[in-house]
């Protein structure tokens, strides 16, 4: 074995140009060289590709790789390719290949020149590759990315399920399973399904000390929250994940209204812009991409700083595996998530439509979800537990990188109901999973619990006096504390461990902390909320005014032309000190900004400093505005002359709610040009009375409007005469 070792480290450095391994990597090399089955869970980042890239450059044959993503395979091919001096030393094999392609593969394979060959799941199921590979020497199959195989994993995938049977007809092959995430119940699944019971299994550390955990209350204002936590990490990358292809538009529009560089990912790009933009974010051109869950596979980016979910993700699986880009080169990893259980509700909905297993399994991932966001206990101790490790919280690496240890809440002595608990999945004789669990210590009644006739046992309700939330908040920290665990077969039935039974014969301290509450936020306080965090500054009010007044006089325009009040209210509580900020203030776009902007913001400056103003940039975030879009879709269809009915019907609008558009598309400096529109309503004299109207005024108030006229005009008339005003004599 001697010279074994010495060889794997010299073709280590001949290849990879590495002194020494990482990790696991040594010992599953020389096992994977011993034709032995292997399996290895090692975490993203932690070189796992490596463990069967190397032995397939060694040994004789041609080792395969099945990957279930395109670009994935395309990445590695690129990287094995790198190393060599020979282009054939490794191949894809899947429906991206033409006819000449797929010839010159079988020819490099013959030949013996080709080591690795990456396969898709589905072209191993092709009779032809199948017979083609019996014919030519083969040095073991490495299954990437093997949760796939498992209806427990995050990723599941139907066609990886008959991958034994068709390695079978390759020989007796050594098989190596691949995952970087797998708790105890997706483990053995896959070792079931790939029928190598007897694997010798390597299991690296899931911890990650470099990366900071954190949950925040997901609130209407988490755009604004989003992008104040970007600009305090100014010229860092990071990855923000989103569940729909709408939420990500919508959110890297946002970011790069406000100075942040970014572009979108998700499938339903097309492939080449999908390809650039994934290309920008390597080679640093953009600092964030904004994404669906389509991003990120293979994505060797070292320095990600942030990865930010937007949307609570469907599992604990996907969430590793997500925040796990982040801080790969052992630098700094902030991963913050933002959670509200309406996301949950949501994601629940989804499910409703699938097959009844597949909706058990979903269920039971999306709980654990809730339960590390809203446990109060070490993030990292539970993440940990959830794939199978234990963490001391106290003295383990990394122990203080999270949220809930840097601000703990509360503990409170719980020896007694910890007891309790213990107790009543005991006597219920282990059959029922956390919510029965709960409903029997509370006394309440469901159809299971009723089967079982639990309802009539002594400790029916005898944990009432609790609420629901602090017994599920107790039962995850006894499951976390070893004395309880959930049952691998029967996935999510509650079991008392022989740690537990020892605890009921000598019950000790069981120090619990209260879980988070998470309130719902109503549309109505955030209203209230936003108004009391900020009055408008009355002595700049005023001098804004006074402005307001002496530039609309020169210009001969009445002073709403120039600016209405709710615009120099906003610039009053905001202070904006430059033409790009004020354009940024409510009814004010870039082209009134420019046209009127220079003098105000010149005396917001000079009132800032001689006042030392410490100016709210917080409150400077620029909205895309909900319907960007229909606001395009007006413009260019009226500057087409398309009837306003149209319009309306097109998007969906009523007549009024179009009028209101287009009032704001006006009042923030775009030029509507209607007068096709109003000339068919009124008469050339009729507008000129109106105009003169507005021309004179000191207000651009419709209810003026209608006094003054006596009924002559309805209020459509008018304010589409007063869009035709504003139009022509402010923009």
């Amino acid at each position: 074995m001697k010279s074994n070792e010495i060889d794997i480290h010299k073709e280590l450095k001949r290849y990879f140009g590495f002194e020494q391994f990482k990790g696991l990597q040594e010992q599953v090399i020389k096992n994977i060289v011993a034709q032995k089955n292997t399996f290895v869970i090692m975490p993203t980042g932690g070189g796992k590709s490596l463990c069967y890239q190397l032995p397939a450059l060694i040994q004789a044959g041609t080792a395969i790789v099945v990957s279930p993503l395109i670009a994935l395979m395309k990445n590695q091919v690129d990287a094995i390719r790198s190393v060599s001096s020979e282009n054939g030393v490794a191949h894809v094999l899947n429906s991206s290949l033409n006819k000449t392609e797929i010839a010159q593969v079988k020819k490099d394979i013959v030949s013996g020149l080709t080591k690795l060959l990456y396969v898709a799941p589905e072209s191993l199921t092709k009779e032809e590759y199948v017979e083609f590979l019996q014919s030519v020497p083969i040095s073991f199959v490495a299954i990437d990315e093997a949760h796939c195989i498992s209806e427990w994993g995050h990723d599941f995938r139907p066609e990886y399920r008959n991958l034994r049977n068709i390695i079978k007809q390759l020989g007796d092959v050594p098989m190596i399973g691949l995952t970087a995430t797998a708790t105890p119940k997706v483990q053995e699944d896959i070792l079931k399904n790939l029928d190598m019971v007897e694997a010798e299994v390597f299991k690296a550390s899931f911890n990650r000390p470099n990366l900071y955990y954190e949950i925040r209350t997901k609130t209407k204002n988490i755009d604004g929250d989003i992008i104040r936590f970007i600009k305090q990490n100014k010229g860092k990358s990071g990855i923000i994940y989103c569940l729909s292809r709408k939420k990500v538009e919508e959110i890297a529009e946002l970011l790069q209204v406000n100075g942040i560089s970014a572009v979108p990912y998700h499938a339903g790009l097309d492939a080449k812009t999908r390809a650039k933009h994934q290309d920008m974010f390597l080679m640093e051109d953009v600092d964030v991409v904004v994404a669906t869950i389509a991003f990120g596979m293979g994505i060797d980016k070292p320095d990600v700083r942030f990865v930010i979910h937007h949307d609570i993700p469907k599992s604990l699986e996907s969430y590793y595996q997500e925040t796990g880009r982040a801080g790969r080169d052992g630098g700094e990893g902030h991963c913050l998530a933002y959670y509200a259980y309406k996301d949950v509700e949501k994601l629940e909905k989804f499910m409703s439509g699938k097959p009844v297993a597949e909706q058990e399994i979903g269920f039971a991932l999306l709980q654990e979800v809730v339960a590390y966001a809203e446990t109060s206990m070490s993030r990292r101790k539970f993440l940990l537990h959830y794939f199978g490790e234990s963490f001391d919280d106290e003295t383990g690496e990394g122990a203080d990188m999270d949220d809930n240890v840097r601000n703990p809440k509360q503990k409170i002595e719980a020896q007694k109901n910890a007891v309790k608990l213990i107790e009543v999945v005991r006597d219920t004789k282990h059959l029922y999973k956390s919510k029965e669990i709960v409903y029997t210590l509370i006394g309440k009644v469901n159809a299971t619990i009723k089967a079982h006739r639990t309802d009539t046992q002594k400790f029916f309700g005898s944990g009432s006096d609790q609420e629901e939330r602090y017994w599920m908040a107790l039962i995850r920290q006894v499951l976390v504390a070893g004395y309880l665990h959930k049952d691998i077969e029967t996935y999510g039935i509650l079991k008392v461990s022989e740690k537990g039974l020892d605890y009921l014969k000598n019950p000790v301290s069981f120090m619990m902390t209260e879980d988070h509450e998470y309130p719902e936020q109503d549309d109505e306080a955030l209203v209230v909320a936003s108004k009391s965090s900020g009055t408008a500054d009355e002595t700049l009010m005023g001098m804004l005014k006074d402005l307001r007044k002496k530039v609309s006089k020169k210009l001969g325009v009445p002073p709403f032309v120039v600016f209405q009040d709710p615009s120099l209210e906003d610039m009053a509580l905001k202070y904006p000190i430059n033409i790009d900020e004020l354009s940024n203030v409510h009814g004010v776009g870039e082209g009134k900004a420019k046209k009127y902007g220079q003098e105000f913001v010149s005396l917001i400056k000079q009132y800032v400093e001689e006042n030392d103003i410490i100016r709210p940039d917080d409150l400077v975030v620029k909205s895309i505005g909900a319907n960007s879009s229909s606001k395009l879709y007006i413009i260019q269809n009226i500057d087409r002359k398309l009837s306003l009915v149209d319009i309306a019907s097109a998007k969906g609008m009523t007549m009024d709610a179009l009028l209101k558009e287009m009032e704001q598309i006006v009042y923030a400096g775009t030029k509507l040009n209607i007068e096709y529109w109003v000339n068919d309503l009124l008469d050339e004299d009729q507008q000129a009375e109106i105009h003169d109207y507005f021309m004179e005024s000191e207000s651009d108030r419709i209810e003026d409007a209608l006094k003054e006229f006596d009924g002559d005009y309805d209020i459509e008339e008018l304010r589409l005469m007063r869009i035709k005003f504003i139009s022509e004599v402010a923009n």
